[in-house]
């Protein structure tokens, strides 16, 4: 292999995972000039276009995909062992990038990892909250946290919380001008705040359970957010019904601030679960975060 093949597929991987020249020349530290002329140079070798290029996208061609999956990967591989090595020291060091939900972080993730993170300074811990079901493997995240029904099949998983009730709520100011729904049907008759997820088609079907009976309502409303924390404040502050973790709002209902609605459909989930990819090398650092959240800190 010619050696400047190795930086201008470094190049190519890139700005194929980013999208843009102007991010990809961020994350490697060179200029978009100096980018732009090793991608050109490494077409020009191959005699075929690797990126399809517009005014406002870059995406890679037929050949370029066909090149990505089968360079990407190997050299995720080498990237992964060369860190591996380095942290064969005696202190495990490095940035772990987790994906996550706000509720888990907030409840979970922080909790666990603020009792260890002071005994190792040279771990770095990015947690990026994402109610998409990421990749972690595609996205190059360390770790994933989601609910269980939510982890992909090829993942090791281990629940790192309790099974979970969701939990609709309203304030009492809302409810004495709405009253409080007895079938789930009815909920098509009230302001619902909705829940954003970026990869499920859009909005959040509330999912209830009662018995053996399930039913997914597609509520409407005024508001739309993509966190649960927002819902739970807009709940509380008389915008209509959210549905949120039961755990979040009981302090609130225990205080007056919210009441349970439908509270027989409260539908249980499985848990909050910790994932990663089941063929790693698994550095020291991911090892001491991975223990922690696993542990309890």
């Amino acid at each position: 292999m010619l050696r400047e093949n190795v930086s201008d597929l470094l190049a190519f991987i890139a700005v194929a995972r980013e999208g843009s020249f102007t991010r990809a020349a961020a994350t490697l530290g060179v200029s978009q000039s100096a980018l732009s002329h090793a991608l050109r140079a490494l077409e020009a070798r191959m005699g075929v276009r690797l990126l399809s290029r517009t005014t406002r996208s870059v995406a890679p061609t037929a050949a370029g995909e066909r090149l990505m999956h089968a360079i990407a990967p190997r050299f995720d591989e080498i990237e992964s062992e060369l860190a591996a090595i380095i942290e064969t020291r005696e202190k495990p060091a490095g940035t772990i990038r987790i994906t996550t939900t706000d509720y888990a972080a907030d409840t979970v993730l922080w909790p666990r990892l603020a009792k260890v993170l002071p005994n190792y300074p040279d771990i770095k811990v990015e947690m990026v909250v994402d109610y998409g079901l990421s990749d972690i493997v595609a996205d190059r995240y360390d770790i994933g946290v989601r609910w269980g029904d939510q982890v992909a099949k090829d993942m090791i998983a281990v629940r790192v919380g309790p099974r979970a009730r969701l939990a609709i709520v309203g304030s009492p100011a809302y409810l004495a001008k709405h009253p409080a729904p007895v079938r789930p049907k009815d909920l098509l008759n009230h302001n619902c705040i909705k829940l954003r997820l970026p990869t499920r088609g859009g909005l959040y079907a509330w999912e209830l359970k009662k018995g053996k009976r399930e039913i997914q309502v597609r509520v409407d409303g005024q508001l739309t957010f993509n966190g649960v924390y927002q819902m739970l404040n807009a709940a509380i502050d008389g915008a209509g019904l959210a549905f949120v973790p039961e755990d979040l709002a009981e302090p609130h209902v225990s205080a007056g601030r919210l009441r349970w609605v439908l509270e027989d459909w409260f539908p249980t989930f499985s848990g909050l679960h910790i994932f990663y990819p089941s063929r790693r090398e698994y550095s020291r650092a991911l090892s001491v975060v991975v223990d922690a959240i696993r542990n309890g800190g």
